[in-house]
């Protein structure tokens, strides 16, 4: 193929790729670092508020982390059992530890059944809707990880 036939399919697609960004088709995602178990650094830089992730564990919507686990609120209805209990997450597993579990725990476990909660690749039995978005956001994962940090008294 000529160069500059490759150029105008290399820019087309790059205009196509933008339009999709621009239309909310595909989410970029920030880029992040794995270290053993471990995100060790914020994503994106992000600084968490423990208020707004405990919003987000017991939203039954967005996070709906207590289908699975055992929140530290006994009063919640429905709690799950299938995941750890979620009383005492901080003394057990760092922020890192915590970030990397949120983001994608097929990292550390292929067979998991966690959701991953921030990547858009390979995913299944997604929404129209929600295709090509995290199912949180970068800022969100960081209130979820400030809160569950958070959680020290078993």
């Amino acid at each position: 193929m000529p160069t500059c036939a490759r150029r105008n399919r290399a820019a087309g697609w790059a205009g196509a790729i933008a339009l999709a960004l621009l239309a909310g088709q595909v989410a970029a995602l920030e880029p992040y670092r794995i270290v053993a178990d471990t995100i060790p650094e914020p994503l994106a830089g992000k600084v968490g508020d423990a208020a707004r992730g405990a919003a987000l564990v017991r939203d039954r919507e967005r996070g709906n982390c207590l289908i699975c686990h055992h929140g530290d609120d006994p009063a919640e209805p429905f709690q799950g059992s299938i995941g750890p209990p979620l009383k005492g997450v901080g003394a057990r597993l760092d922020a890192g530890q915590i970030r990397l579990r949120l983001v994608d725990m097929s990292r550390l476990d292929p067979d998991t059944v966690m959701p991953p909660y921030f990547r858009t690749e390979n995913m299944r039995d997604v929404a129209p809707a929600y295709r090509g978005q995290p199912a949180l956001s970068a800022q969100e994962i960081e209130d979820v990880v400030s809160y569950l940090a958070s959680l020290r008294t078993q």
